[in-house]
């Protein structure tokens, strides 16, 4: 009975939804605070508009990992998030524990996130465009730019400011500064004449992240040195990797991030190649394996974690 109750609720705020679309002009939706909760929300300036936020949100979905994973190193935790992966990476597996999956940032679970009665909703332009008028009658919705993960340190500061939060998010990157000093002094001038490159596996395809990918970013940002294919910038930060051009990754160490069985299959197809011996970290055997999800993340949380395995494999095995 609760059940066809929900689902009738769910259906009256879609009939809603479309109507306020239908009355909008464009697709900018705008939502202003009434005179009576003006001092308990502040107005936020998106990708679809604005909306009147609450300062003091106790109930966040985010519709996106990169959203969670700011949510939570800024000190909120999301009650409910879309995610990626089914095996969670080792820098979330704690927070996930009491974090709802809502499927996948393509197909959240719009029944779902009416049921939890989300006081805030904090989403991706990419993923959130075609349900922003749905999950707007739910509760405040805000949307963030994406231009893929060459946004991440722009999205990051977005959501501390949607959250108010922008004095831990100065903390945040004074942190992260940090770290990238430290691991830049522990380095010295030991890989001066080295370049290190990063190839990921996912979903049918096989790329490489450039210089302005997320761990490409990082990877700048410790002065490391890239093979001349990876130090380029692209649209989205990364490209397609074929097989012709497999010296792409050709560099003195080699992190490879392979996500899921299918993925690890395609590795093996990969080294089946006559190119892949000529690879100098094949030669040297400085391969390193590292997790898809944390190379991936996008947030400073999954960040912090990719400088754990740059000290790990770039400065700690080389002292041992």
């Amino acid at each position: 009975m609760i059940s066809i109750f929900r689902r009738i609720q769910f259906m009256l705020l879609c009939l809603l939804a479309f109507a306020a679309v239908s009355a909008c002009s464009g697709r900018s939706v705008q939502v202003s605070p009434s005179p009576d909760v003006a001092n308990d929300c502040h107005i936020i300036q998106h990708v679809f508009g604005k909306t009147c936020v609450p300062l003091h949100p106790q109930r966040v979905v985010t519709l996106g990992v990169p959203s969670m994973g700011n949510a939570l190193v800024l000190g909120v935790k999301p009650i409910a998030s879309t995610l990626y992966f089914e095996d969670p990476p080792p820098y979330l597996v704690e927070h996930l524990q009491s974090i709802e999956s809502l499927g996948t940032a393509e197909q959240p679970n719009l029944e779902t996130i009416l049921s939890l009665k989300p006081d805030l909703i904090i989403g991706i332009e990419y993923s959130t465009e075609a349900i922003y008028a749905q999950l707007s009658q739910i509760a405040p919705t805000v949307v963030g730019k994406w231009n893929g993960y060459p946004s991440w340190r722009e999205h990051f500061d977005f959501v501390a400011e949607v959250l108010g939060k922008t004095e831990e998010a100065e903390q945040v990157w004074a942190n992260y500064h940090q770290r990238i000093q430290a691991l830049r002094s522990a380095l010295g001038d030991r890989l001066q004449n080295l370049e290190v490159a990063f190839v990921h596996i996912c979903c049918g395809t096989i790329d490489i992240d450039l210089s302005n990918s997320f761990s490409g970013s990082i990877l700048q940002d410790a002065g490391i040195k890239r093979p001349p294919a990876q130090a380029a910038t692209v649209d989205g930060g990364i490209v397609l990797l074929s097989e012709e051009r497999l010296m792409d990754i050709n560099g003195d160490i080699l992190f490879v991030a392979a996500n899921g069985r299918e993925a690890a299959l395609k590795l093996e197809e990969l080294k089946q190649n006559p190119l892949w011996q000529q690879i100098k970290a094949v030669q040297q055997n400085r391969i390193y394996s590292v997790n898809y999800p944390t190379w991936r993340g996008g947030n400073p949380l999954a960040a912090d974690a990719v400088m754990d395995d740059l000290f790990r494999y770039l400065v700690n095995s080389q002292e041992s």
